[in-house]
């Protein structure tokens, strides 16, 4: 019995050591093993973080005249540690400032709630510690002075609300350059601690469009943070240190305000002067719906003026654009204001794509320089006619740039077509005027540091079998629906069983840029610099410099993305012949007569299904020594040379004539 007793006892000993032995390690753990880092947990347990935002950097242009700013303000801010503690919850304090503001006292108190948890917007994004804003006053607004001093007289009755002066977004210039510049908005929950916005607060305004986006990084700075002591309520009881903010840097665009607004005024009386005008075939009045005018230093690609119609005034999202108001900034309806048609907006180039075409059939060996070619006013074995079915005989290269025969581009594209085989093409076509295409980089962003610039499209055969592919089930049904007219039918017959094989008319087509294949505004700049400036394919930029807060400049230096593989002998002679066209018996004579400044060019008439003409203009100028590159483009505004022309050369006007603005070379000196 008493062996038993010991064994019992033997095992209960064991049994106390064992978890004595346990505890006391898991307190050497806790206490010296993990010791720092439950401390830290600790602290943090008490230390809430409170953001300072850094001041953004400001938007100057080429001449240092500022484009966007910081403007004070008087915001009204509410902190809802504060109000949240009072006997009612802060419920008296809302309705009393709801009075004030003119606004419902639930939307205060949806506003001032964290987000999270299930909470939708509207909410706060921000520390629950960090006032939240929730009204906006310009200094010389005096109603909303006066509202902010009824606050201030009384402020027992508004304990927990602050009115505090603040920067905020600036437009001097309101709508100018509004696309190149962008707006901020507040980013989103998924986007907080992702690496494009590391360290940036969730309640922090970011670039969205423009330069607010593709230079956010540097123009917002680094935010400070003051760390706060808190109780087990939550309640302030004392300060740990802070961080202090970095302001943002400067930037410094190559944009050039004066030429920006004789751009922007040029182009909206263009468009007003296009719809009263008639389109050519049916009669009716220019449509105009929109346009766009690219001005690029044809050495460097710095983007000098860039302007979309219809535009917008970007102060509409300081504070936040209503729902109201941003359907209206996208609405098709109202001409998309928010869409910029530089580089967003894709059209077929028409004529203004023959300088590819010409320089493809002289490098490819099978058509000389020096070379004559007929015009007929019909191309036999497509039945294709010239634009205005005019027959010219026989002419050389430069009278068919001159004159715009399309004729002689059908010749050049089909003959190059079947000797790739035609509609049996060998392993490896050779497709002079596609690869031309892709040289001088078409179908391909251009590089511009803006963001959300489109590629266009190159209809080469790859193109042709994408599309095929993707739409070949849905006319395959088309061709067996009883229900369409014979003729669509037959079609779509006729595409299912082949629409991916490249026809000696989609051949046709692009050799004067029609069909499928299109090009921003921009993108023809390049192309056209690439022949003003000797064969360098630039990379444009609209950011210059970028100046830090203690002075530091960087300058962003021009880039040159390839060279274009046409000989030197080649390209001088598109640029004669592109003199010729602003010249008498050129399509762009009648608008270039009397021009402060000679100036080389082409025009263009897209044809668009279902829609009237694109007009286009591409050119550079002066002639003898090109320094700038101005391309001009109205959508349904008709033919080039009657709409883009004219365009283009009040733009040139404006910069060269008499009284012009001229053009600003040095670097401005500006005070971040």
């Amino acid at each position: 019995m008493s062996r038993r007793a010991d064994l019992r006892l033997f095992v209960l000993r064991v049994v106390v050591v064992a978890m004595l032995a346990t505890l006391f390690g898991r307190l050497w753990f806790l206490q010296v093993v993990g010791g720092e880092e439950y401390a830290e947990a600790a602290s943090a347990n008490r230390v809430r973080e409170v953001v300072q935002p850094a001041p953004r950097g400001e938007v100057f242009d080429v001449r240092g005249t500022p484009l966007v700013r910081n403007r004070t303000a008087l915001v009204v801010s509410v902190d809802r540690s504060a109000v949240v503690r009072q006997p009612d919850g802060g419920r008296a304090v809302l309705e009393r400032l709801g009075t004030v503001l003119d606004r419902p006292a639930d939307v205060l108190r949806q506003e001032i709630r964290p987000c999270g948890g299930g909470v939708q917007p509207p909410c706060w994004r921000g520390s629950p510690y960090q006032p939240v804003p929730v009204a906006e006053f310009d200094a010389g607004d005096r109603a909303g002075l006066m509202k902010v001093l009824q606050i201030e007289e009384r402020r027992e009755d508004f304990s927990g609300v602050t009115a505090e002066f603040a920067a905020v977004r600036d437009y001097p210039k309101r709508t100018l350059g509004a696309h190149v510049l962008g707006y901020l908005g507040p980013i989103s929950l998924e986007e907080v601690g992702s690496p494009q916005y590391e360290g940036v607060q969730p309640s922090s305004l970011v670039g969205r469009a423009g330069v607010e986006a593709s230079y956010d990084q540097e123009l917002r700075g680094r935010d400070g943070v003051e760390r706060l002591i808190v109780d087990h309520v939550g309640a302030v009881t004392g300060s740990d240190g802070e961080t202090a903010p970095r302001a943002g840097d400067a930037l410094v665009l190559s944009l050039d305000a004066k030429v920006q607004q004789v751009v922007e005024q040029a182009l909206q009386r263009t468009i007003d002067r296009a719809r009263t005008l008639r389109a050519r075939g049916s009669g009716l009045p220019l449509v105009a719906d929109s346009g766009s005018v690219v001005v690029m230093e044809a050495k460097t690609g710095r983007v000098v003026a860039m302007a979309s119609y219809p535009s917008y005034d970007p102060a509409v999202f300081v504070g936040g654009a209503s729902p109201k108001e941003y359907a209206a900034l996208v609405d098709e309806a109202q001409g998309a204001p928010l869409v910029f048609r530089a580089i967003q907006g894709a059209y077929a180039p028409a004529s203004t794509f023959k300088v590819i075409s010409t320089a493809a059939a002289v490098e490819s060996g099978d058509y000389p320089l020096d070379g004559r070619y007929p015009c007929p006013g019909v191309y036999p074995p497509t039945g294709q006619r010239n634009f205005d079915s005019a027959p010219l005989g026989v002419v050389d290269l430069r009278q068919s740039l001159v004159k715009s025969c399309d004729t002689v581009f059908y010749k050049f594209a089909y003959e190059q077509w079947q000797r790739d085989g035609g509609n049996d093409p060998v392993a490896e076509p050779r497709d002079p005027m596609v690869r031309m295409a892709q040289a001088f980089g078409l179908g391909e962003r251009t590089g511009i540091d803006l963001p959300s610039e489109r590629r266009g499209t190159v209809a080469d055969r790859a193109y042709k079998q994408e599309y095929w592919e993707q739409t070949r089930e849905n006319r395959c049904k088309g061709a067996e629906n009883a229900a369409l007219p014979a003729e669509r039918r037959r079609d779509n017959r006729e595409f299912c069983d082949d629409g991916n094989r490249f026809r000696g008319g989609d051949a046709t087509n692009f050799a004067i840029g029609q069909g499928d294949t299109l090009v921003t505004p921009l993108q023809l700049a390049t192309v056209y610099a690439a022949i003003a400036n000797g064969g360098k394919l630039l990379e444009p930029h609209v950011g210059r410099a970028l100046v830090s807060p203690d002075g530091e400049v960087r300058e962003i230096a021009p880039r040159v993305r390839s060279t274009v593989p046409v000989s030197a002998d080649v390209l001088g002679y598109l640029r004669d012949a592109l003199a010729g066209v602003t010249q008498p018996g050129g399509t762009a004579a009648g608008a270039f007569a009397g021009s402060p400044v000679a100036v080389a060019g082409k025009t263009g008439t897209g044809e668009v299904a279902n829609k009237q003409d694109t007009s286009w203009f591409a050119s550079f100028a002066p002639v003898a020594d090109p320094e700038l590159v101005v391309v001009g483009m109205v959508s349904q505004g008709g033919t080039g040379g009657t709409v883009a022309a004219p365009l283009v050369r009040e733009v040139y006007d404006g910069i060269y004539g008499p009284g012009g603005t001229g053009l600003s070379k040095a670097l401005p000196k500006v005070v971040p």
